[in-house]
């Protein structure tokens, strides 16, 4: 007897514009439903139709953190199935299945052994009454197949179409049941292919990275929100569009990315907690008004979801290439905080957090997320509320402004270099602030010393930063550390685990706090492994780049990827082993 599987790789694919996102949230859905640990990456075109689109779901009855490195089963549509095939077939296991509509005019490739079952989709659905339908009929294919619950299904359709009326939940329970009949009538069952149930099913959630954050974001006080559209940081706009009203927010769309953060930054001077989200091309724009923050010290928290560049570049692909622009952009020099959630509850907690770092230290402080994360999907453990707090950091009432006596300096030269602030209408608290340099009052000066003195004042302010530099995941010492953020932790976590289970020693150092880069810290962990290997989404090393900087020594061995493809565990795999080899050979030389 065929063992069942503990974890399966599917995916549904086909031409942009055709409905392929649908199916494949609601097959993650249903599988969280059941128990299962679930991951999705959605791979399309910078265009609304036309090109191929897909939607992986990798689901397991332990956590996953990455896509899967081979697809077990594919649905493709009959529009654009030729190129799904093309782009997709080498990607399939061995034993592995697509179930394709059956007016496709498609070709295998010669010599393939995935298995092609043809169901039509579009002549079922076109029975039932509407051609929408197809996706549904594929999915009860896939139960078929895969041996899944369709009640998972069916649930996830009742929670997604019930606003619709009964008779359309109807037709997509019968969608459902004929493409499942269809194929067991016609192929039969496929025991290798089949899921094991999860023995005592957990509900837990499901979030997209975006909609993580900006639900964090709102978790943590926020209150306001200006940003202008883009991918693929859009999500956290529309979702605080939708949600912020609800508890007295305000979102604006506004003409640009100078002018949402612009406006970010006053709704932060007037007492608001404010941010923006944008991406890399958007994040370029702001660079003035980062230093405008840095300057009049006004908190201001960014999201930046990274995606592929130069330029409009790769606007649909994940990339880490803002790495430099986070840290080192604007003009002169000002004090700021950059973290870098790994996971999606981080992107919750993490988000929340933010906005208590930049009005404990009154500067921009960056988000850096990454496309993969930020719209993928995946399992959340439920969230504990415990870990948020409000810090709104060093705010003075008119009581503590009327005990300072004199006049309010709302510069002040303080030994931690953060100044009390008064915000405005504070009764004794009104002050001068401008973009110039200034003296502890807030008057205009180009006095040689002051400048000294209150430019010094400002950059130790984030000498030491309250959130975690860096979280090791496994044991040390060890013979190799594996180094990243962003998205590229899970493929990193999984890597490790299957190099500990051949006999080998492996860490992960999940960098956390980018900015100001906790040097101590990572030379510990450094100093406890033979070799160390940077994973970073871009081809110039800027991780690597910023290690040497920080803490000297030669630039580290990576593994950069910048295809517009997500990191999968094999190839981190792969470049460990090698480094692993190369430390070896020298040791025996």
């Amino acid at each position: 007897m065929t063992p069942m599987r503990s974890e399966l790789v599917w995916k549904v694919g086909g031409e942009q514009g055709s409905g392929i996102e649908k199916p494949g949230s609601i097959f993650l859905d249903a599988c969280s439903r059941l128990g299962y640990y679930s991951f999705g990456y959605r791979h399309f075109m910078s265009r609304i139709m036309g090109g191929h689109t897909n939607y992986q779901v990798r689901i397991s009855h332990k956590p996953v953190f990455a896509m899967g490195d081979h697809t077990d089963v594919m649905l493709i549509d009959s529009k654009g199935a030729q190129e799904a095939i093309d782009m997709n077939i080498g990607e399939m296991a061995a034993d592995g299945v697509i179930i394709a509509d059956a007016g496709m005019k498609a070709e295998m490739p010669a010599g393939s052994q995935v298995r092609l079952f043809k169901v039509p989709f579009h002549g079922i659905a076109g029975e039932i009454g509407s051609d929408l339908y197809w996706n549904m009929v594929a999915m009860g294919a896939s139960c078929a197949v895969t041996g899944l619950d369709r009640q998972a299904l069916r649930d996830m359709v009742y929670a997604t179409f019930a606003r619709k009326g009964e008779k359309i939940v109807q037709a997509n329970y019968d969608a459902i049941d004929r493409g499942y009949a269809y194929v067991i009538e016609h192929y039969g069952e496929l025991p290798h292919l089949k899921v094991a149930p999860v023995p005592r099913p957990v509900r837990r959630l499901t979030m997209e990275g975006d909609n993580a954050a900006a639900f964090g974001a709102l978790a943590g006080g926020c209150r306001f929100l200006a940003a202008y559209p883009i991918t693929p940081a859009s999500m956290v706009m529309e979702w605080m569009a939708k949600e912020a009203p609800k508890v007295g927010g305000i979102v604006v769309q506004a003409e640009d990315e100078m002018s949402a953060v612009l406006m970010a930054i006053g709704a932060n001077y007037a007492g608001a907690r404010g941010m923006t989200s944008t991406s890399g091309p958007g994040f370029s724009l702001m660079q003035e008004a980062l230093g405008l923050s840095g300057l009049t010290e006004t908190p201001v928290v960014i999201v930046d979801v990274q995606r592929g560049g130069p330029a409009t570049g790769l606007p649909t692909k994940p990339e880490q290439g803002d790495i430099n622009e986070m840290i080192y952009g604007s003009h002169g020099e000002i004090p700021r905080v950059v973290i870098a959630p790994g996971t999606y509850a981080e992107c919750f907690y993490d988000t929340a957090e933010a906005f208590n770092l930049a009005d404990r230290h009154q500067c921009p402080v960056i988000v850096a997320m990454d496309l993969t994360l930020g719209m993928g999907k995946g399992t959340v453990e439920r969230l504990d509320w415990s870990r948020l707090r409000i810090d709104r950091g060093k705010i003075l009432t008119a009581a503590d402004i009327a005990r300072l006596g004199g006049e309010y300096e709302r510069f002040a030269n303080t030994e931690d270099g953060i100044s009390p602030r008064a915000l405005p209408g504070t009764p004794g608290g009104i002050h001068l602030n401008t973009a110039d340099e200034h003296t502890f009052s807030g008057r205009i000066t180009e006095n040689q010393e002051q400048r000294r003195v209150i430019h010094d004042k400002r950059l130790r302010k984030t000498d030491h930063v309250d959130f975690p530099g860096l979280a090791v995941r496994g044991d040390l010492p060890a013979d190799l550390v594996l180094v990243g953020f962003g998205s590229v932790t899970g493929p990193m976590w999984e890597a490790a685990e299957r190099l500990v289970a051949e006999g080998r020693h492996v860490a992960v150092c999940q960098l956390r706090r980018l900015w100001p880069f906790p040097t101590e810290e990572f030379l510990r962990v450094l100093s406890q492994a033979e070799a160390a290997l940077v994973c970073e989404h871009n081809a110039t090393g800027q991780l690597a780049h910023l290690i040497r900087a920080q803490c000297g020594g030669d630039l580290l061995p990576g593994l950069r990827k910048y295809d517009g493809d997500p990191f999968r565990p094999a190839e981190v795999v792969a470049r460990a082993k090698e480094v692993m080899a190369d430390v070896g050979s020298a040791r025996i030389a």
